[in-house]
């Protein structure tokens, strides 16, 4: 099998599944691999405000019956996300990051009893002034910032640039960090630049930023026209598929190679499961994909998979479309 040229694909996306946020120190919740936690510890508030009377009562006075997340993602109902008991003081809720779509940040709050808001204090770290019709209020809301990508060795994206090996400082941005100029600063690696970040699923555009010097990627076909008249390359981080290869138990290893990773056929071992299969899960993006099974070194076709393609140099590999 021949390796596709390293100078054709510049983007790769490493084909390791989406892995654990950053954690924070924010109050009401925290990041766990893929999910959202929401945490309520009664003893982190002083005072609960009436919904219907706008009453401030004190939280000794205040018999818990069950709490919901209340905020901007479920436009402040005061009943749809209800909160698991963990003990007398303790509730949590546990949400898919998928579930937060379009924006970064939340505002959010606790609701007791479908009527008592749980009022944060203003030394609260991730707290934002309400408002109402544009107004002020006297009271705070807890805000929730999830980023849409993060640094990671492990990342499931990876960028690479080739080249500029005399560059001071190479960065890439996009819509996923707001087009920041400082946050995702590529490492040097033998003939160019690379960077591994998480990025949650989904349509972005990006840029190379080159000792100051915005530009496209160069190896990436995939681009849109800016408002400056030039191009932003485009990539999109579609859904998770699992490849399964049936039998081999006595394999000492089996590898994933395809289009999808420059068929690199060292870079995705397959997991061996206690069911007869080898196993991996991973995002991609919408569209055809080739790919072959490495079996102690040896290529074969997936045998399970009838639909298979030639690739014009004289091989034959299979085909996984994601629609």
């Amino acid at each position: 099998m021949n390796t596709i040229s390293k100078h054709i694909t510049i983007l790769t996306l490493v084909l390791i599944s989406w892995v654990s946020f950053a954690q924070n120190k924010d109050k009401g919740y925290r990041f766990e691999g893929n999910d959202v936690v929401f945490t309520f510890n009664r003893y982190d508030y002083e005072k609960f405000t009436d919904n219907t009377t706008e009453e401030k009562i004190k939280f000794e006075d205040l018999t818990i019956d069950n709490v919901v997340v209340a905020g901007e993602f479920n436009n402040w109902s005061l009943y749809d996300w209800k909160m698991t008991k963990v003990n007398d003081n303790t509730y949590e809720l546990r949400k898919s990051i998928a579930d937060f779509k379009d924006e970064y940040s939340w505002e959010f709050k606790f609701i007791v009893n479908n009527q008592f808001w749980a009022e944060p204090s203003k030394y609260d770290a991730n707290i934002k002034l309400a408002e109402r019709k544009g107004s002020s209020l006297n009271i705070y809301n807890l805000k929730m910032d999830i980023k849409a990508a993060i640094p990671n060795k492990n990342g499931n994206v990876r960028f690479r640039l080739r080249g500029y090996q005399d560059a001071k400082k190479v960065i890439v941005a996009g819509s996923f960090n707001r087009w920041n100029e400082n946050d995702f600063q590529m490492y040097k690696i033998e003939n160019g630049w690379e960077l591994k970040l998480n990025i949650k699923p989904g349509e972005y555009e990006y840029r190379f930023i080159v000792d100051g010097h915005w530009m496209e990627d160069p190896s990436n076909p995939s681009k849109v026209t800016n408002e400056f008249g030039e191009f932003n390359s485009y990539i999109n981080i579609g859904k998770y598929v699992t490849f399964l290869l049936k039998g081999y138990s006595n394999a000492r290893q089996v590898v994933l190679a395809g289009s999808f990773n420059d068929w690199n056929e060292s870079d995705i071992k397959m997991e061996k499961g206690d069911n007869g299969y080898w196993r991996y899960r991973m995002p991609l993006p919408a569209g055809k994909h080739y790919y072959k099974f490495i079996i102690d070194g040896n290529w074969i076709l997936d045998p399970e998979n009838p639909i298979k393609e030639y690739d014009g140099q004289g091989n034959i590999n299979s085909v996984f479309m994601v629609k």
